[in-house]
């Protein structure tokens, strides 16, 4: 079992960044691909990015792929999401999760939840 803690969010301007940090307890980390979701208020959660268990691949909704970027470190349990270029649309509740098998892009490939970090970006 894996515990996830998101943390690293707030309130930006529009433009501006933020680096999300989702720390990971628990099982052996480097099981897990880990994933980032968001969830607008009165929308469904939707996928934003993933990255395979060894860091290798990297996986993005087209709606980020330029402006986000995923990583992790496994010394540390630890997963990033760096997101430069902030819009208002990307406010939203931000979600890490752990899978260890199943499509990326999906939520029931996921097992383990963080309670999520707010980012708030007025324009």
């Amino acid at each position: 079992q894996a515990q996830l803690v998101e943390s690293g969010g707030g309130l930006v301007q529009a433009g501006g960044s933020l680096r999300l940090s989702c720390a990971a307890s628990g099982r052996t980390f480097d099981d897990y691909t880990i994933g980032w979701f968001r969830q607008a208020p009165g929308k469904e959660r939707d996928f934003v990015a993933a990255i395979s268990a060894t860091g290798y691949s990297t996986f993005y909704a087209d709606s980020v792929k330029v402006r986000f970027t995923i990583s992790r470190d496994n010394a540390k349990n630890t997963v990033y999401l760096q997101m430069n270029g902030l819009l208002p649309e990307d406010t939203a509740v931000y979600y890490c999760a752990a899978s260890v098998s199943g499509s990326v892009y999906y939520e029931y490939s996921y097992a383990y939840w963080g309670q999520g970090t707010q980012v708030t970006v007025s324009s």
